[in-house]
């Protein structure tokens, strides 16, 4: 299986998900089939498997079994839901369980916006307001409860309530299709994103148009210049900021972003965990 989404459980087990489904550590089949398009552990261990059509399945024992949270589907807006380059569908683009409390879940649906559940996915409320509907990737501070992030197709937005409401965050930034997402977790107003001009530039196998930035003081500091392959991963952890590269370059950064040392080349990165 090629891995689109990629995460980490709190013993050091990998789970992936791709085309062809989600495997758990040690297993040589697929466990949960359909299209995966993103995976998370939550803090008491409940794996989460978003897929296409759009919907969420959990785990509760390591992978071997899953269930869907069906009431994901009762959400008013679903049927207003379109990824564009597949009109017809939708899928779970992201899935950020809290560090903080383990019945508290964000959704995020391309194209459909955020959705979030605060007892373990009985119940989903619909698109929260201020988030962005074109929803590529969403965080949670590890050590600042409440503060979660998000960017998007359209921009970038922060909340302070758990996800329940959201700002926007886009002042100083001069493109707006954001994909990927890092923050730092020795500072809850520092954060981390990449983004291109527009779909086309980001994903269509030519110049990416691209940068990364860091919000700080209230605004995004551009940290490259424009970059031709584009960063689909953002990972901080120890002090080092990570990007991976469509182009499979992966580099890291000592000094929150200011400069880059090339640390591999790989097949093309779509995700990184720790």
């Amino acid at each position: 299986m090629r891995a689109r989404c990629v995460a980490v459980g709190p013993g050091g087990e990998v789970y992936a998900g791709g085309s062809e489904g989600a495997t758990a550590p040690d297993a040589n089949h697929n466990l949960l089939r359909g299209d995966v398009f993103s995976v998370a552990v939550g803090p008491d261990g409940a794996v989460y498997a978003g897929t296409e059509p759009s919907a969420v399945h959990v785990s509760r024992d390591g992978g071997e079994s899953w269930t869907e949270l069906g009431a994901l589907q009762e959400i008013p807006s679903k049927p207003r839901w379109s990824f564009p380059p597949r009109p017809w569908t939708s899928h779970v683009r992201w899935l950020a369980p809290s560090p903080h409390d383990a019945e508290l879940l964000l959704v995020g649906i391309e194209l459909g916006g955020v959705m979030r559940t605060t007892d373990g996915g009985l119940t989903f409320s619909d698109h929260r307001p201020g988030a962005q509907l074109d929803c590529h990737c969403l965080a949670w501070h590890p050590t600042e409860p409440g503060r979660a992030y998000q960017v998007a197709g359209g921009g970038a937005a922060w909340s302070a309530d758990g996800g329940e409401t959201w700002e926007p965050a886009d002042a100083g930034r001069d493109r707006n299709y954001c994909w990927a997402l890092a923050v730092d977790p020795e500072d809850p107003d520092r954060w981390w994103c990449s983004a291109s001009t527009g779909p086309r530039a980001a994903h269509g196998g030519r110049e990416a148009e691209a940068r990364i930035y860091r919000w700080e003081d209230d605004t995004w500091q551009p940290l490259t210049d424009l970059l031709r392959a584009m960063p689909y991963a953002l990972l901080a952890r120890g002090g080092v900021l990570y990007a991976g590269y469509n182009d499979g370059q992966l580099k890291a950064s000592e000094d929150a972003g200011e400069t880059w040392e090339d640390v591999a080349f790989l097949p093309a990165i779509t995700a990184l965990a720790a």
